[in-house]
């Protein structure tokens, strides 16, 4: 493929993904509800709410300053500049050689720093307790990214997003000990990025993701919620492309480009709905009590690397 062909599909991709990311999130909402034996919300619910958000007026607190603006507007750009560089419809990495995990990394913890910064720029202090949590979890998350992408830079010898899918996929990376663990890792740091029980509650504003969004309202608040929703996707993707990347195309053709988009589409629902489930049969916990549990998964990635120089 060439290099404009891989552009054109990146662009594809990103915008099948923002499009794409309220209804994964709705699914989500329409699992909670009947599980726990509801009506619920339709499965479109979210691109309802933020129809009706875009068209009602902004308010914005007078101690806002321009972070508190732009966050919003950010943290979509950064979601969709992450959505395309992923190798999802293809084993490569549509930005080639830009796309490449460190950056992936630096992409996601940008938004959470102005996230942050918005929280605290309009002296609400409902906002402050939610980024003081919220930057807690990211310290207790954000490590075990690191090093899961640290032993699958090591185990296929590049930090290329691409050439790490090529390899999955042709079945060049060793099935290690390391790679199974990291995958584990990351799957659940994965879960708690996304905003799940028990660390936390993604639709609840007195919750950690949402908490700073309190100032937020109209269409800021709306482009939010859909960076947020994005981010989710995002995540997934993330995932699939360093562990499970099969079916994405290795040459472009119709037909390769339609199985890769139902594969992806199919893989991403099987990982919402066990998150969906995992979150709806465990009950909310004390929030200090979180670091327990991360540092199980901490100790899983630690391990992973233990067997990557071990040649287990």
């Amino acid at each position: 493929m060439t290099t404009v062909q891989l552009i054109a599909v990146g662009v594809l991709q990103a915008l099948l993904l923002l499009i794409a990311a309220p209804l994964y999130s709705g699914f989500v909402r329409v699992m909670r509800a009947k599980i726990h034996s509801r009506k619920g919300p339709p499965l479109t619910q979210n691109y309802r709410d933020l129809f009706k958000l875009m068209n009602r007026q902004e308010v914005i607190s007078e101690q806002a300053g321009w972070i508190f603006r732009i966050t919003p507007y950010l943290t979509l750009a950064a979601m969709l500049l992450v959505a395309l560089i992923l190798p999802i419809l293809t084993v490569w990495s549509p930005l080639g050689m830009v796309g490449d995990l460190i950056l992936i990394i630096y992409l996601f913890a940008l938004p959470r720093v102005f996230f942050s910064i918005a929280g605290l720029e309009t002296g609400n202090s409902f906002g402050a307790v939610g980024v003081r949590r919220e930057l807690l979890m990211s310290a207790l998350v954000e490590p075990i990214l690191i090093l899961v992408v640290f032993v699958m830079a090591l185990l296929a010898g590049t930090t290329n997003l691409g050439g790490i899918s090529s390899q999955v996929v042709a079945r060049t990376l060793p099935y290690s000990m390391g790679f199974w663990l990291s995958m584990a890792s990351f799957a659940f740091a994965t879960f708690v990025e996304m905003g799940k029980l028990p660390f936390d509650v993604g639709e609840a504003e007195q919750e950690l993701q949402e908490g700073p969004l309190a100032e937020y309202s109209g269409r800021s608040l709306a482009i939010m919620k859909w960076g947020i929703y994005l981010k989710q996707l995002v995540l997934v993707g993330l995932f699939l492309a360093l562990f499970l990347p099969f079916g994405s195309m290795s040459s472009l053709t119709a037909v390769g480009g339609l199985v890769a988009l139902i594969s992806f589409a199919l893989k991403a629902l099987a990982f919402f709905f066990v998150a969906a489930f995992l979150e709806n049969i465990m009950a909310r916990t004390r929030f200090m009590k979180a670091p327990a549990a991360t540092w199980l998964a901490l100790g899983s990635a630690v391990l992973s690397f233990v067997f990557y120089l071990a040649n287990v």
